[in-house]
């Protein structure tokens, strides 16, 4: 085998490489998105080297210095990255070979590929967790404008998908504020383990170089440094945790995405979607689609096969490293790629889209949505709420039978039910009296979310936009 077909590691290996298992094993062809983590670790490493004394100062500027170059050479679209190099790492390494001759090799010293992709992976996990958050902000904050904006439109609250109370338009706006400030926290929460350094574990055992390991991580922003190498390069757990984040995020957005395509048809009519986030039909000329909610609902389930992949290859990984482990990069990308998108879209689908509150008060009175109302108000006039309930029920039962609403019952007709109905009873009749009535904390009473979208601006820093 000539010298020029060797492999950085080819020394013990008398034959190349055969054409096909390098097409089967390389990952250059996506982990190439590595390369600026890579090249920021590799540079912090060999800083530490010459601190450490066991580079030279020179030396190891010249190989920062062709480090520096090789990223502008990639940021310009001027690398050239080739499959039988086989990864992100060794084709960044044997450029800089090339371009700073032997001492490029030096580089290496003290640290295996094993420690360098997980410390890549985690500074790139650390990277778009930190971009993730910042979309989720966004998202929130569309809910919360349009909390602020429609603050007194009333709307039918559903449980079964059947009409169950009124509620106000508002507070189902903040149910979904709330489901995605907890997806923030999880991703924060997960940073703590992410942000650990692995670089320094080697293959597995650690090395015999004086690495200080600590100063490495400084120049990184890594919080700690992991305490036992055999873990440190053969658990993928942080992306794991990752990815499952994600899905979460992914479920709820499919959660509202189902919502928004059932108020946007004739039979709810509850929301209008801004045109510019819904297609056409090719044959059908009337037809106003939502697909991006569509599109949301099928992305999530794309989300939890890449969970389900990661789990699937870290589950019989005997220690430490294997070469399984390279499939780690693909579902970690394409989740996080696919909820960055999937957040950035639905905040512009959220914040443009309007209800049609005159649609969903009349909907919000059907279905007997007082009925609860009713019951409330007997079990404080002293009526055992069961008694109540069974009360109501039987009333509901009349006005069925009757072709009648709660509404239109007069109070005569409510006392063949109970006689402790009193006239009062017919001030309840309406939607603004039910939602007002549940002025507690987390109520739907239009007192209590303007509390809470005051919280909310205390906490984000959220304004109206005029």
């Amino acid at each position: 085998m000539a010298e020029s077909e060797k492999k950085l590691w080819g020394g013990r290996f008398k034959e190349s490489t055969d054409a096909l298992v390098e097409k089967y094993t390389e990952s250059v062809s996506y982990d190439r998105r590595l390369a600026p983590f890579d090249i920021a670790g590799s540079i912090a490493h060999v800083t530490m080297l010459a601190k450490q004394g066991i580079l030279k100062e020179e030396e190891a500027k010249k190989i920062v210095d062709g480090l520096n170059e090789i990223l502008r050479e990639i940021e310009e679209g001027k690398f050239e990255w080739k499959q039988e190099l086989e990864d992100v790492h060794m084709n960044i390494e044997k450029r800089l070979i090339e371009k700073i001759g032997p001492v490029g090799g030096k580089l290496h010293t003290g640290r295996s590929r094993n420690d360098q992709v997980a410390t890549d992976v985690r500074l790139y996990v650390r990277h778009e967790i930190n971009e993730i958050i910042s979309l989720l902000k966004k998202l929130r904050k569309a809910f919360y404008l349009q909390a602020k904006k429609y603050i007194d439109v009333i709307m039918p609250g559903y449980t079964h998908l059947q009409i169950a109370q009124p509620v106000l338009y508002a507070h189902h706006m903040l149910a979904y504020y709330q489901m995605f400030k907890r997806d923030e926290e999880r991703f924060k929460d997960t940073l703590k383990r992410v942000n650990v350094m692995p670089l320094g574990s080697a293959a597995l055992a650690g090395t015999s170089y004086p690495l200080d390991r600590e100063f490495t991580a400084s120049l990184l922003g890594f919080d700690s440094v992991s305490r036992n190498s055999m873990d440190a390069v053969s658990d993928r757990d942080f992306v794991a945790e990752t990815i499952f984040n994600c899905a979460l995020v992914m479920a709820h957005l499919s959660r509202l995405s189902e919502e928004l395509i059932l108020w946007s048809t004739e039979e709810f009519g509850f929301i209008d979607l801004p045109d510019a986030f819904c297609t056409g039909s090719s044959i059908m000329p009337q037809k106003k689609n939502p697909d991006v909610s569509e599109l949301t609902r099928g992305k999530t389930g794309r989300v939890y096969g890449d969970l389900v992949a990661i789990l699937t290859i870290i589950k019989g990984l005997p220690m430490t490293y294997n070469r399984d482990l390279q499939e780690d990069k693909e579902p970690l990308f394409d989740a996080i790629d696919t909820v960055k998108l999937a957040l950035a879209v639905n905040s512009r689908v959220v914040k443009g889209m309007k209800p049609k509150k005159d649609r969903m008060k009349v909907q919000a009175s059907k279905g007997f949505s007082l009925a609860t109302d009713v019951a409330d108000y007997l079990a404080k006039k002293g009526v055992p709420f069961r008694d109540a309930h069974r009360i109501v029920g039987e009333i509901v039962a009349y006005c069925l039978d009757n072709k009648k609403t709660l509404e239109s019952m007069t109070i005569e007709e409510f006392k063949q039910f109970s006689d402790a109905f009193d006239g009062d009873v017919l001030n309840l009749m309406s939607v603004e009296g039910s939602t007002s009535s549940r002025n507690i904390i987390g109520g739907t009473a239009k007192e209590q979310v303007l509390k809470e979208l005051e919280k909310i601006e205390t906490e984000e820093g959220f304004k109206e936009e005029k």
